[in-house]
């Protein structure tokens, strides 16, 4: 069960770091397995795919795409209700991203000329798990983000989606679907095969396995981030029913058994009835093994005094999600600066950010909030920059040009300069 920790002594300082310092680090067998899943990839193209894919997902692929009039015919299935809510949650993201748009720039000054200019890019690939799993709402956080930026081609590898995933495949602009999954399908989009075409960037969630692989390729191909466990840390005072926060941690718990639901109570008592109503629910809980799994290892429910201790604590932790339901949300979020999303108020639990709010829910996780940011348009396009030179401009900016190449005894980057103006 989830553990309240509300003195400062050793117990509770050893677990509050150890919560600082999870990170998305992999153990050397999964990267090694990952590793060989790649090698085997590069070298047997579709014939590798598929007999990995037997091996590790026991499915035996013909073709490894989904053929279009499969693909509706599956997605055809989905209810009207269940259509109409991925409409909606396709339709604010959209609307949110469409406001991350890059535009190109110049400057002109004195005869140079420089600029930005911002590209698409050509093809990715987007990662969704399938399985027992149903994902629509990664479908909508990659795809939709892509489109608004521009991106020409989305090609999706997921094993054995469902209707509603391919329903919003198809809503949300994908192009083409892959039924594969694992290491094998990150290789797969990192390399290209005969049946697979070669993406520019890989975004996406999935397992260990597909986390290393994503390392790995790294550098060969783009990557989003790698993604660790999802995580919560949830800020209460006592102005919020104990019930709902409960209900909160036990959400983002029954994710994983690795998930991290913790919770930064203001007061001691504030803590304790809440841990009361985590033991309440979870009894009823259909996905109650996962959830007790992960409030026993990574949960943690930790009393902060004040506002100061409160803000200390939630930055170091780094969260994915940082969920403030307290009376001033808005004037703590001020303070809160390494959280990936914010929630504020007790009216916003993090699972409306997971489907319709409008922002990717594809965060930064294990402690990587501290430096790097919510998927968007940003991770789907790429400056270039331009740069031009009159006659003039050159002569003019010479001398200093070469003295810093001195500095740097690269001769030869100023002679390069000086000879067009006649001084070598």
């Amino acid at each position: 069960m989830i553990r309240v920790f509300e003195k400062s002594d050793s117990a509770t300082a050893a677990r509050f770091e150890a919560l600082c310092n999870r990170s998305t680090e992999l153990s050397a067998d999964i990267e090694i397995a990952a590793r060989r899943v790649i090698a085997d990839v590069r070298a047997g193209g579709d014939k590798a795919v598929r007999t990995l894919t037997a091996t590790f997902d026991k499915r035996q692929l013909d073709a490894l795409e989904l053929a279009p009039a499969d693909w509706d015919a599956l997605a055809s299935k989905v209810t009207a209700p269940v259509r109409a809510a991925l409409e909606h949650a396709i339709a604010r993201v959209r609307v949110f991203h469409e406001r991350e748009r890059h535009a190109s720039y110049e400057i002109s000054e004195g005869g140079v000329r420089v600029g930005s200019r911002v590209d698409p890019l050509a093809r990715i690939g987007i990662y969704v798990p399938g399985g027992k799993a149903r994902y629509p709402s990664t479908v909508i956080m990659t795809a939709v983000p892509a489109r608004v930026a521009g991106v020409r081609e989305i090609i999706m590898v997921t094993p054995g989606p469902s209707p509603e995933t391919l329903a919003a495949a198809r809503l949300a602009g994908v192009d083409r679907v892959f039924l594969i999954g694992g290491a094998q399908a990150i290789a797969a989009l990192a390399y290209g095969t005969e049946s697979v075409p070669r993406v520019d960037k890989i975004v996406g969630p999935g397992n260990a396995y597909v986390a290393a692989a994503k390392r790995l390729v790294f550098g060969d191909v783009g990557i989003d981030s790698i993604a660790g466990p999802t995580e919560v840390v949830i800020v209460a005072d006592d102005g919020v029913d104990p019930s709902w926060i409960a209900a909160d941690l036990l959400a983002q718990a029954e994710h994983d058994e690795l998930a991290v639901p913790i919770l930064v109570a203001r007061g001691s008592s504030v803590a304790h009835r809440v841990a009361e109503e985590v033991t309440r629910q979870l009894a009823v809980l259909p996905r109650r093994a996962i959830a007790e799994r992960a409030l026993a290892d990574q949960g943690a429910i930790f009393v902060a005094d004040d506002e100061d201790d409160i803000v200390r604590m939630v930055n170091r932790l780094a969260p994915e999600h940082a969920e403030l339901a307290v009376r001033d949300a808005r004037a703590l979020a001020a303070r809160i600066t390494t959280a990936g999303a914010l929630f504020l108020g007790i009216h916003t639990p993090e699972p409306v950010g997971d489907y319709i709010a409008g922002p990717s829910h594809v965060l930064p996780t294990g402690g990587s909030a501290r430096f790097a940011s919510p998927l968007g348009v940003s991770d789907f396009v790429k400056r270039t920059s331009i740069i031009e030179y009159d006659a003039d401009a050159l002569a003019a900016q010479a001398d200093d040009i070469e003295r810093l190449t001195d500095v740097e005894d690269l001769h030869g980057h100023g002679r390069a300069v000086t000879i067009r103006v006649r001084k070598a």
